[in-house]
């Protein structure tokens, strides 16, 4: 008998969705759900996990393991379920407000540890859940019910803080661009370690349009550039401009090839393995830059399961050792 292969609607719930309108949660979980489809993911092998926040109510809306989780503690309860079933798809969804603000301390271990999981932080730049305050990517000035004359905080930037961090799999995406944003997933979720992922969405409600220089299809081909190993960083409609390195201070800078006797060969070629390229690509933003999208480093490691795994194996002697020092001194038995 031939068994019919999993549609990206068998991983939706019978939960009713309470996402507003528009809001760019719907194109990020189609997105998760043609991946988990096109990999014939079992449900019963996927654990989603999530904090406090819009996007954290996305366990619901998958039909497969989840556990809404409370406010930050999302990367530190993923991390659990992942060393105490290794065998299992684990995923963390969380927001920009949820994974950098109260999360941040734990999403930075996460990070160092190379906790082999796919972490999506959706960031809208707003608290979207509790009626639009300032959240720890918010723009410089940005006028909210918490900030009525502008932000004075400096933002966080999530791709250099996870570079920062130690992550071995750094990538962005854009709620509205659905090849690239499963593209993007894929990768992630195959990677060994943390598949860090920024997806940019909209919040149409607290902070419209913040993203629309990418989201639109027009102004994103001047806006977006999307990075593709082992190839030129170009952009534009006709890809007439392209990113090339300063030698001398060590920068980024917007050329356009054909002028000033710039040609593709002076172009910066992306290599994802190369950290402190994907630093300087972290940092570019519009208007002075086009924003990359992609994977920004993809550098393998063993992963945090893979340590642990390793203790666990370790000879008799080595565990008799490990044991008799934790015994070691006054102990207790509850």
């Amino acid at each position: 008998m031939t068994i019919e292969a999993r549609k990206p609607k068998d991983y939706a719930s019978a939960q009713e969705v309470r996402w507003c309108p528009g809001c760019g949660n719907y194109s990020i979980i189609k997105a998760v759900q043609k991946v988990l489809a096109d990999a014939d993911a079992r449900p019963e092998d996927t654990v989603f996990i999530s904090g406090i926040g819009c996007s954290s109510r996305f366990p619901y809306y998958m039909e497969t393991y989840g556990f809404h989780t409370i406010h930050g503690r999302a990367a530190a309860v993923a991390t659990g379920v992942k060393l105490a079933r290794p065998e299992l798809d684990v995923w963390v969804v969380s927001g920009d407000g949820d994974s950098l603000a109260i999360g941040g301390n734990h999403l930075l271990h996460l990070l160092r540890r190379n906790a082999d999981l796919t972490y999506l932080l959706l960031n809208n730049e707003i608290y979207g859940l509790t009626k639009g305050q300032a959240s720890p990517t918010s723009r410089l000035g940005t006028h909210t019910p918490s900030s009525p004359f502008g932000t004075v905080d400096m933002p966080v930037n999530p791709a250099q803080f996870a570079l920062g961090a130690g992550g071995r799999f750094i990538a962005r995406a854009v709620d509205t661009g659905m090849p690239l944003l499963v593209a993007t997933l894929n990768r992630a979720r195959d990677f060994v370690g943390t598949g860090f992922v920024e997806v940019l969405q909209n919040c149409l409600v607290f902070n419209d349009g913040v993203f629309a220089n990418v989201e639109d299809k027009t102004s994103a081909k001047e806006s977006l550039l999307i990075l593709e190993h082992g190839q030129p960083m170009v952009f534009g409609a006709d890809r007439e401009r392209g990113l090339r390195l300063d030698p001398a201070r060590l920068e980024l800078e917007v050329v356009e090839i054909g002028r000033n006797g710039v040609t593709e060969a002076d172009i910066l070629i992306h290599d994802e393995t190369n950290r402190t390229q994907a630093w300087l690509l972290a940092g570019c933003a519009p208007p002075s830059f086009p924003l990359p999208a992609g994977v920004l480093y993809a550098a393998p490691d063993r992963s945090f399961m893979q340590r642990q795994m390793a203790i666990e194996a370790a000879p008799e002697r080595v565990r008799e050792r490990l044991a008799a020092a934790m015994r070691s001194g006054p102990t207790w038995t509850i």
